[in-house]
């Protein structure tokens, strides 16, 4: 049995873990998960009651929280409730979580400015008001930092409270360290008060001025304002990832329209209940799973499939909720409903695979499970140290702040954050929004990258390639038919047609008995001639020979397109295809992630052929067709198992996939929801930029390992020195060096970070493949345009040995005769081919002799037949 909690007091990879082992050694557990992002843990135990109990105590002693979820379905309100309250609660305390982090943010920033100002000012020479000046004045000097640094201190005072809670409980984290060294930093410095009190006291003005000199409140305050602004970045993506499944649940109709005894009734659509009876009418959503009862529409179910082309529905036919009715009435019965339904499935799928996601251990935080330890063993080694060896209790007290000070986390907290900044800034400017450290830095190591067919590698959109017309039938004439019957239809196929036809100003004939026909296409009068259009089926159906169109129907459908045919009068007039085509950029998006020694698979519903054909175009290591998201999602999680893998999609049924993956992209232009899933989304819809991200990731993450040596380096040389290991030769750190060697790593950190600004993508394989690509490549063809576009350019004379002429059956048009070309000149020996549509022969021009019965074969597999 599986238990969800909400965890809190979290901060770090190692809370985390804690967390882990805690609930690991409960009795009865068998497994965890615990999710760091979402502040969440899934726990696989016995069932026993009591076992949730003991979970939740186990946790507490830890040092952290931990609330029970109660399970879906349990909390009234219908089908479906229960996903819903289950999920109200992440989504509101990340929202609540983002809006105290902004205000802690802006009370330190309000503070910390002035008390910088007033500290540092005299160093750098900045005016000051004349109270704060001389010595005399001294005391009202180092007060008045005190007073700046308390609201700091008081808006922040979680991380002392969580920080030294998980020190005694022998777990420290970063908060430790950050509670740490600000306490030194702030003990220190109200001793330093004392010591100017007492000096004032005794008249020593010079005392008072030395003691004034190690007041090191501002970076106590600095300290707590620059972490406090990681923390709003971290609980902003946070609030970001839980929006994605309120939107996916934000899906489902509100309504229904539920037929009861002949009467239309409108109920919530939790009211639907398994065998409910519900009418749907054109532009509504179906609420819930079923079965189309009576009537007909066409459904858009690009939400759950992704794919652009509406089905047509008749009696029997399957429904999915959260679908659209494009056209058409029908009346459908429920068989799935509330957390049953196929868009329910998705939503745990997303919530399952967030959840399952390990989080990804900072370094920093890796680092500081032994870090943070070994500083405070060196400080209280340092101080008992001096103490032993006869030196007074300030000079003790000055070596061991001295190490807590130069140990500050600053640094090391500043060597992941301020990369990932710059890094994230960086690809916003060039249209990549990285919405998580955790993806920036896992994207590099990326072995596969999967990416979805529709909308992605494809233009998303039907459009019209090729018109090919019969004999006898001009282009023109072929378009005005087909504009003037489709113009009455809402499909988007018949919209893509129209859209071209009238492009090329063609107009419609007048149409009247304009008739849908489910499954096969549409019918009218056009012009007072009976006129059809649609798929073969409608052809065979009512006697429309088709001959040899309907070989290049078959030899389109291999390139990916759809074919739709034309007749009048009973004769076939000829036909348009349509399809999907393949965006500019993609083929030279693979070629680079090629280049990159990256794997690349594409993912789609769409069949088999025509994924094989864009695959061709666009080079795609793999290809796997015919998925549904449940899967796309299980194909993820396989293709997880051989490395990293990054997923790349911009719809729904793309959701489940996106959050399975290592890396979720999602392209810009694709649903909110997909957006919202995924890590990184491409703002210019480019595939382009999926290589440039990975890219980016390499680069960032390059720099965060200068940065964290920085760190290590400069904690391994200045520990040492500020516990007096070179006081022998008179090299001392005091408090305020040690500050100032603090704040001078925090500068060169940031200041590496910052060379990233100057990164641009390297796309230079992208680039060799564009240039052998046209922009115009998508551009349909015509009739008088076929012959040209397939015969090639003169060919260099060479050596002819024979000629062979083939008496072929079934060539319609050119477009036959290019295919019947294409066919033979693809045999070896065979040096040209030349087709003659009107004798019906093809002629091949041979280097070497080739037998007739290879030859025949050839145009046999073409789909022609040859005679003779």
């Amino acid at each position: 049995m599986k238990q969800a909690f909400d965890i809190t007091g979290m901060t770090c990879a190692a809370c985390s873990a804690r967390v882990e082992k805690a609930t690991r050694g409960v009795p009865g557990v068998e497994d965890v998960a615990v999710n760091l992002l979402k502040n969440s843990m899934e726990v696989t135990f016995d069932g026993a009651p009591d076992t949730v109990g003991a979970v939740e105590a186990a946790v507490e002693k830890a040092g952290y929280g931990a609330t029970a979820r109660v399970p879906a379905g349990t909390q009234g309100g219908g089908a479906g409730a229960g996903s819903r309250a289950a999920q109200a609660r992440p989504v509101a305390d990340a929202a609540a979580e983002a809006k105290r982090v902004r205000m802690r943010l802006i009370v330190s920033t309000i503070f910390t400015v002035p008390l910088f100002y007033l500290s540092m000012g005299h160093m750098f020479g900045w005016p000051l008001p004349g109270f704060f000046l001389g010595d005399e004045n001294v005391m009202t000097f180092a007060f008045t930092q005190f007073l700046l640094l308390l609201p700091v201190v008081f808006v922040n005072f979680k991380f002392f409270r969580v920080g030294f809670k998980t020190l005694f409980h022998g777990a420290p984290n970063m908060d430790s360290l950050i509670a740490l060294g600000s306490t030194a930093a702030t003990a220190y410095g109200v001793y330093a008060i004392y010591k100017i009190g007492i000096a004032l006291g005794a008249g020593d003005l010079h005392a008072s001025h030395m003691a004034a000199m190690d007041l090191y409140f501002e970076s106590a305050a600095m300290i707590l304002t620059l972490i406090t602004l990681g923390k709003y970045f971290e609980a902003r993506a946070k609030g970001k990832t839980t929006d994605a499944i309120a939107k996916l649940m934000d899906l489902t109709p509100k309504e229904a329209t539920r037929l009861v005894d002949g009467v239309e009734e409108r109920v919530p659509v939790e009211a639907v209940r398994v065998g409910d009876v519900l009418v749907v009418r054109a532009g509504e959503g179906v609420p819930v799973d079923g079965t189309l009862l009576e009537g007909t529409g066409t459904v858009d179910e690009s939400v759950i499939t992704g794919e652009s082309v509406p089905v047509d529905k008749r009696p029997g036919d399957g429904l999915t909720g959260a679908t659209v009715n494009s056209t058409g009435w029908f009346t459908m019965r429920a068989d799935r409903v509330g957390d049953d339904t196929t868009l329910a499935g998705i939503i745990r799928l997303v919530d399952d695979a967030t959840s399952s996601k390990a989080p990804i251990e900072k370094i920093a935080d890796k680092i500081s499970g032994v870090f943070v330890p070994v500083v405070i063993v060196i400080a209280v080694v340092t101080f008992a140290v001096w103490m032993f060896g006869g030196s007074t209790l300030e000079v003790a007290l000055s070596h061991a702040i001295s190490v807590l000070v130069i140990s500050c986390p600053c640094a090391l907290g500043l060597a992941t954050p301020t990369a990932i900044m710059v890094g994230t800034g960086r690809g916003a400017t060039n249209g990549i929004l990285i919405k998580s450290a955790e993806a920036l830095e896992t994207a590099h190591d990326v072995k596969t990258v999967v990416l979805d067919k529709t909308g992605t590698v494809t233009q998303g959109t039907p459009s019209v390639t090729d018109v090919v017309a019969a004999a006898g039938v001009g282009p023109e004439r072929l378009l005005e038919l087909a504009v003037s019957i489709e113009g009455r239809s809402e499909h988007p196929l018949a919209r893509a047609v129209c859209a071209y036809a009238r492009e090329q100003k063609a107009y419609p004939l007048l149409v009247e008995d304009f008739k849908q026909v489910p499954g096969e296409g549409v019918a009218a009068l056009v012009d007072d001639r009976p006129s059809c259009a649609g798929n073969l089926r409608m052809m065979e159906a009512r006697g429309i020979a088709v001959g040899g169109f309907a070989a290049a129907a078959h030899a389109l459908a291999d390139e990916g397109k759809t074919p739709l045919f034309f007749a009048q009068d009973g004769k076939l007039e000829g036909l348009i295809a349509v399809a999907d085509t393949v965006k500019p950029s993609s083929a030279g998006a693979l070629a680079e992630l090629k280049a990159m020694g990256i794997r690349t698979v594409m993912l789609t519903g769409d069949n088999e052929r025509t994924a094989a054909a864009i695959q061709r175009e666009v080079g795609a290591d793999e290809v796997i067709a015919g998925v549904l998201p449940e899967g796309k999602e299980r194909e993820i999680r396989r293709l997880s198992e051989q490395g990293r893998v990054a997923m790349v999609g911009d719809g729904i049924n793309d959701a489940p996939a996106l959050a399975r993956a290592d890396i979720g992209i999602a392209i810009g232009a694709g649903t909110d929801v997909a957006i919202e899933s995924a890590d990184i989304v491409l703002m210019k819809s480019d595939l382009l930029d999926v290589p440039a991200s990975i890219q980016l990731s390499r680069a960032t993450l390059r720099n965060i390992k200068q940065n964290l040596f920085w760190a290590l380096v400069y904690n391994a040389v200045c520990i040492p020195v500020a516990a007096g290991a070179l006081s022998f030769m008179g090299v001392n750190l005091n408090p305020m060096i040690a500050a100032a060697a603090m704040s001078l790593s925090s500068v060169c950190v940031v200041s590496n970070a910052l060379r990233l600004r100057g990164w641009k993508p390297n796309l230079s394989a992208a680039s060799a493949v564009g240039k052998t690509v046209s922009s115009d490549a998508s551009a349909p063809v015509t009739y008088s345009e076929l012959a040209a576009a397939e015969t090639p350019a003169p060919p260099e004379k060479k050596e002819i040995a024979m000629e062979k002429t083939l008496q072929v059956e079934g060539m319609m048009c050119q477009h036959c005769v290019a295919h019947v070309k294409k066919a033979l000149e693809g045999v070896e020996g065979v040096e040209e081919a030349v087709v003659d549509l009107e004798a019906g022969t093809a002629t091949a021009k041979l280097g070497h002799d080739v037998p007739d019965e290879q030859l025949a074969q050839a145009v046999v597999e073409a789909g022609y037949e040859v005679k003779g």
